[in-house]
């Protein structure tokens, strides 16, 4: 299990090939990586600010990885999350999961997503041409991760 809240970025390719080295019960390895658009519905996005409550965003990120350990037989998870002043096409956060069989890989990957994108004290700012706009909450965030709900 690995959590990291950063503000560099960071290589998707080097950070899985140092989740599995020397691993040899790993069977699947699913991951989802989350980029800066350059829009968000009409409004061009000139880039992105992420903030965090440190201390307690690393404490949450680790009950969702615990959760999702406790649910599927996991050999290991990561999860990766910048913070600060990212441009369109950067890379946001990583979210892997491995597994022996891809089952429990890609179920465990979505979840991690699906509950980090509602639990984590993350706030994003948008540049906007109209000023500096925050993200609201959406419904189908909530949605999705309310699913995970039923399956506890």
């Amino acid at each position: 299990m690995a959590i990291r809240v950063q503000r560099e970025t960071f290589d998707v390719g080097a950070e899985l090939a140092s989740l599995t080295a020397g691993r040899s019960d790993i069977g699947a390895v699913t991951s989802f990586v989350g980029l800066v658009r350059d829009m968000a519905g009409d409004a061009a996005i000139g880039a992105m600010t992420l903030e965090h409550y440190p201390g307690m965003t690393e404490k949450q990120l680790a009950e969702i990885e615990a959760e999702a350990h406790r649910r599927w037989p996991l050999q290991a998870t990561l999860i990766v999350h910048r913070y600060g002043r990212m441009e369109p096409g950067e890379p946001i956060v990583l979210c892997a999961a491995a597994s022996a069989h891809r089952e429990a890989a890609f179920a465990a990957c979505h979840f991690l997503i699906d509950w980090l994108k509602t639990r984590a004290p993350f706030w994003k700012l948008e540049d906007t041409a109209a000023g500096p706009q925050w993200v609201s909450a959406k419904a189908s965030d909530d949605e999705a991760a309310r699913r995970w709900e039923q399956d506890r």
